[in-house]
């Protein structure tokens, strides 16, 4: 039976939790991201439902056909991307829904529509639900939880269902999901009959949490908090599982259940370790519930976790997870340039944990860890022209990477889709009396503020340049906190009401300058953030950058490209005292501010067949420009480096 969803005026308020903006309620008209979000929504959304067409995706639905061929092979390991094709449609029904709530789309919905219908069709009579094992091999669903995605599959599917509920009041979908989640329920769990069983790829849980905010039903919020705390409890349930297959668990290709961070119970662990969108969802989740469960052991185990991360195992774009062996961590301050894996998908799920932690913890080290990845390690996976992509953001390259149309596992277009579809909700927050601002661009937002209705308009050219005008439009004076995000690379930073200066000093807690005060129609916040050229360096611990420097402004990481200095940048050494220039170059793939300034280039001429020499290479001057690393592999093919020597 579905579960049904509450009036949701009728919710008592939640005190503690901020509560994100309604993503359709903030529109980018102008500035960075209007055509971005515009590019994704009409450009993005329509060919990558077409690019599932194409390579046989949504094919697997069709459950009265006999199972044709694999449209990705069985590989060694016994295991097929197919497995879990159903993840990347859901992603997809996802981002899509965020278009539809503030920009109807016939033709969209009713490509969200033939998908439903056709799982509606194919669920099982106990709400089973998952294309591969329905179609190849029902007598194995629930057989094998450590390699199979079947729950992981379903998460997305359950995302993208309530997505597609709330952007269009629609309950096919959502019934259908519900239906699922209530034999997931039924199957598992720590009562007698159950399997004690989770999925080795987290995804349901945070699912699950989005499905109770809906439907408020007790049993979803609990099946989130099983699968969560069951992670990792010993024996392993992975082990008992592969027994019952026939198999050695010491076989697991992987050797170590860290790679599904179950290893030990989550509270327990103290270091980021395993396949890093895994943990990324994982951590997003447990972020979640200890809202939910007001649990502040697991917030404490975020901390840990999320100070790990930031502190020894993040690359200076947001990109994480540097091995391609495992798709994640390997050992604390590994971050190789060139070989980096830094998945888009992994980029992208920083930026909902991030997010996640901001809303109980008004602190800027989260939303700055968001802006940047959101401005770096995410969006460098989605091309200028918003049809491709790069799986890997490697952080150097000698020319041999270039953007994809569509990928062998193509999991990461449809996240960074979903992402920026969603943006809006990533700027505001508000919860009784205040209002948060985290990100900075040009939008408006409506934001619904207690009984009233709040419109806030952001005028800036953020992040080319750090002045932001905040205008208040509401219908009568109200008394409120605005907490204005003052960020970390920021170190001179003034804020000004009605023209009048606030002493920043006296008002900022955790990075966020409290502005309370009694607000009224016109009235207008300036914001001043400064934003020099940031030489970086990398803790001495990262051996492949001791000796290199690299350039940040603002939010934005900057790289050098071959195409634009005519040499492979890794011949370049910048001297410490090199003076660099902001330009802004509205040419440039839509507009972009590119430094420049004189460097040294090793002079290569005189070494005429020879490999080494007792003679260091002669140095001549030259000049070089430097582009945001989210736009680079979007012209001409060739070198690319962020981490120049520094001479």
């Amino acid at each position: 039976m579905s579960s049904s969803i509450p009036n949701q005026s009728n919710q008592a308020p939640d005190m503690k939790r901020y509560v994100p903006a309604d993503h359709s309620r903030v529109s980018f008209d102008g500035g960075f991201w209007e055509s971005w979000t515009k590019t994704v929504r009409d450009v993005t959304i329509p060919t990558q439902h077409k690019r599932l067409q194409e390579e046989g995706f949504l094919e697997v639905l069709d459950f009265d056909k006999p199972a044709g061929p694999l449209a990705r092979p069985i590989q060694p390991s016994g295991l097929s991307m197919q497995h879990f094709f159903d993840s990347d449609f859901g992603k997809w029904i996802e981002a899509a829904s965020y278009t539809l709530k503030a920009h109807p789309n016939p033709d969209i919905e009713a490509k969200i529509e033939a998908i439903v219908e056709k799982l509606e069709h194919g669920q099982m009579a106990d709400g089973y639900l998952n294309s591969w094992f329905i179609r190849r091999e029902p007598d194995k669903r629930w057989t094998n939880l450590r390699d199979l995605h079947e729950m992981y599959s379903m998460g997305h599917l359950l995302e993208g269902a309530v997505a597609y509920f709330e952007a269009t009041g629609k309950r096919r979908f959502l019934d259908v999901m519900i239906r699922a989640v209530d034999h997931i329920i039924d199957t598992f769990g720590r009562e007698p009959g159950k399997l004690r069983g989770y999925d080795a790829h987290e995804e349901i849980e945070l699912a699950l949490v989005k499905l109770y905010r809906v439907t408020k039903d007790p049993r979803h919020l609990a099946l989130a908090t099983y699968f969560v705390d069951q992670r990792g409890q010993m024996p392993s349930y992975y082990d008992e599982e592969a027994i019952k297959r026939g198999e050695r668990p010491e076989d697991y290709v992987y050797q170590t259940y860290a790679y599904s961070q179950a290893h030990m119970p989550v509270r327990e662990q103290e270091q980021v370790v395993g396949h890093a969108v895994r943990a990324m969802y994982l951590f997003s989740a447990m972020a979640d519930l200890a809202h939910e469960n007001n649990d502040p052991g697991l917030k404490a185990a975020c901390d840990k976790l999320f100070d790990n991360l930031t502190s020894r195992q993040l690359y200076v774009t947001g990109g994480l997870g540097p091995s391609a062996s495992n798709e994640g961590f390997t050992r604390e301050f590994d971050l190789p340039n060139e070989t980096a894996y830094a998945e888009t998908c992994a980029a992208v799920a920083l930026g909902f944990w991030s997010h996640r932690m901001a809303q109980t913890d008004l602190d800027r080290k989260f939303t700055d860890k968001l802006e940047t990845v959101l401005f770096n390690g995410a969006l460098s996976g989605i091309a200028r022209d918003g049809e491709h992509y790069f799986y890997e953001n490697v952080l150097e390259s000698h020319g041999q990477h270039r953007r994809w149309k569509w990928h062998y596992c193509p999991c990461c277009p449809t996240n960074i889709a979903r992402f920026i579809t969603s943006l809006g909700q990533y700027f505001y927050s508000t919860k009784p009396g205040e209002l948060a601002v985290h990100l900075y661009g040009a939008n408006v937002a409506e934001l619904s503020f207690g009984d009233r209705l709040l419109r806030l308009r952001q005028d800036t050219n953020y992040p080319w340049d750090g002045d932001i005008r905040l205008q208040v439009s509401i219908d009568q004076p109200s008394r409120f906190i605005l907490r204005l995000r003052i960020p970390a690379w920021c170190r001179e930073a003034s804020v000004s009401v009605n023209g009048e200066v606030i002493a920043l000093d006296a008002c900022t807690v955790k990075g966020y300058a409290a502005l309370d005060r009694e607000w009224r129609n016109g009235d207008e916040v300036r914001i001043a953030l400064s934003m020099p050229v940031d030489r970086l360096y990398a803790h001495p611990a990262v051996s492949e950058d001791g000796g290199r420097v690299a350039l940040q402004r603002g939010p934005v990481v900057y790289c050098v490209e071959e195409t634009d200095i005519g040499r492979e940048p890794q011949r370049l050494r910048l001297p410490a005292s090199a003076e660099l220039v902001v330009r802004y170059d509205g040419a440039l793939l839509g507009g972009a501010a590119v430094l420049e300034g004189m460097a040294l280039e090793a002079d290569a001429a005189d070494w005429v067949n020879a490999l080494y020499r007792t003679s260091p290479p002669a140095l001549k001057a030259r000049t070089f420009r430097a582009i945001p690393y989210h736009l680079w592999a979007n012209r001409e093919v060739g070198a690319m480096a962020i981490w120049l020597q520094e001479a």
